[in-house]
């Protein structure tokens, strides 16, 4: 079982770097349970969904550090159901949620 790990837990050591690996994304990942913190897939959906469109629509990811982990936590689990890796596009975008997470970690915003 992997550990969670609170927003306010969260160090810049979890995070994953540039140039990791899937195994290594995966872990941290789901490190936040994006299900058990909205209460519900549908809702956790929602969050990543409004993330995926944000990113594809403006190129942006202005949002909370909860709502990037938990688009996140949800890429890292609809790759597991493909039961395959990201694709090139998918790992751009996972990539850039990390890259972002981290900005946020460095600059204190936990929420």
């Amino acid at each position: 079982m992997i550990d969670l790990i609170p927003n306010s837990e969260l160090i810049e050591g979890h995070i994953p770097s540039p140039g990791a690996g899937w195994k290594s994304i995966l872990a941290f990942a789901l490190s936040f349970n994006g299900y058990k913190h909205w209460g519900s897939f549908k809702k956790c959906r929602e969050v990543a969904i409004q993330g995926i469109e944000q990113y594809r629509d403006r190129h942006t990811l202005a949002r909370s550090l909860t709502d990037l982990r938990t688009s996140l936590f949800y890429e890292a689990r609809r790759w597991q159901h493909f039961k395959k890796s990201p694709t090139k596009a998918g790992m751009d975008y996972i990539r850039a949620l990390i890259e972002e997470i981290r900005v946020r970690v460095q600059a204190h915003e936990f929420s």
